[in-house]
């Protein structure tokens, strides 16, 4: 993901805040689950409402330090778990009243400026990447997957129009010494024509490594049916994303369900099909200029949200199909 960067490392920005909450209405009270806690701050806008729970989850460790201040705060409404949201379906919630569904697809500076993992191109060392509760880390991609896997990544995860040369300079490079995130930089930096954009020229690269080794992919996608799943009747689930891949594949998920796919497997045959979500918006809501002004890297986000019509806890979606060759991508992490 193209990381949420915020100006000021004493500060925190949740990115399009008053709009969320305008969207899931908290003051009407209930449970809703925040997939990416971060640094906290939807969360702690959401129990501000006396009759709100949260659950939230965060795949980083280090989010868990931020959670217990808000545990200290919020003993009875507030639970923080160390796992993958992809894991949504294995929550324990009988009885939860789950009203809304929050997933903020970016990366916080301090996450970011975390040497140990490795996220920036600005990084020394070897390169990491991983943001918790993985498999493998980007040192072992690069120096392992060959030339036509890397480059496949490169174009697809990170939309770099010079992947081919790159996968191949990465290749060539890796036969004489191990490929250290200084390194990779310097194989870009090089491989690449000339650069007239403002945007660094690893960041494409980066941006394509860091969600191959996270499986960005699949856990948006598995994240999204099990949201659709747990969430009750007029609820609302909610994606803040940062680059178009993201984007496309919730605005794909959100739409095929609100246009007459999406039926429940149990309904007798013969039945007029009924769409599982409603959409209000088909364009997504973006920051203000305000909140540009303030948070810079705001500029890239995208709110997409939609209500839930039915009580469905099973239905039909063909959104693995839709998206299948991405996920054939990250099985290349199967040669790791």
């Amino acid at each position: 993901m193209i990381a949420t960067i915020v100006p000021d490392v004493r500060s925190h920005y949740p990115v399009l805040l008053s709009e969320l909450i305008s969207i899931i209405t908290p003051q009407y009270g209930g449970t809703f689950i925040d997939c990416t806690f971060g640094q906290g701050g939807y969360s702690k806008k959401i129990l501000n409402f006396a009759e709100t729970k949260v659950i939230a989850l965060d795949r980083d460790l280090e989010s868990q330090k931020k959670a217990n201040i808000i545990q200290s705060s919020f003993e009875d409404r507030f639970l923080f778990k160390n796992i993958k949201f992809s894991q949504l379906n294995n929550l324990k919630l009988k009885n939860e009243n789950i009203r809304g569904v929050i997933f903020d697809l970016g990366y916080s500076l301090n996450q970011i400026k975390d040497p140990k993992k490795g996220l920036s191109f600005e990084t020394v060392g070897a390169l990491n990447m991983k943001m918790g509760i993985n498999e493998f880390s980007a040192k072992e991609a690069i120096n392992i997957l060959d030339k036509v896997e890397l480059a496949q990544i490169f174009k697809y995860f990170g939309e770099e129009k010079d992947s081919n040369r790159i996968a191949h300079n990465i290749v060539e490079d890796r036969a004489k010494k191990e490929i250290t995130t200084e390194e990779l930089v310097r194989i870009i930096e090089s491989s690449k024509r000339k650069n007239n954009s403002k945007t660094h020229s690893a960041t494409k690269i980066f941006q394509a490594l860091r969600i191959f080794v996270n499986k960005e992919i699949s856990e948006l996608i598995y994240g999204l049916i099990n949201a659709a799943k747990i969430v009750k009747k007029d609820g609302v689930i909610a994606v803040v994303t940062f680059h178009s891949l993201e984007d496309k594949i919730v605005k794909y998920f959100f739409k095929s369900l609100s246009e007459n796919k999406s039926v429940s497997r149990y309904m007798p045959k013969g039945e007029e099909k009924v769409n599982l979500f409603k959409s209000l918006n088909k364009k997504p809501i973006v920051p203000s200029e305000k909140e540009i002004k303030e948070n810079p890297p705001s500029r890239s986000a995208k709110l997409r949200y939609v209500i839930k019509k039915e009580d469905f806890y099973d239905f039909e979606t063909d959104i693995l199909e839709k998206f299948d060759h991405l996920i054939k991508i990250e099985n290349f992490s199967q040669k790791l």
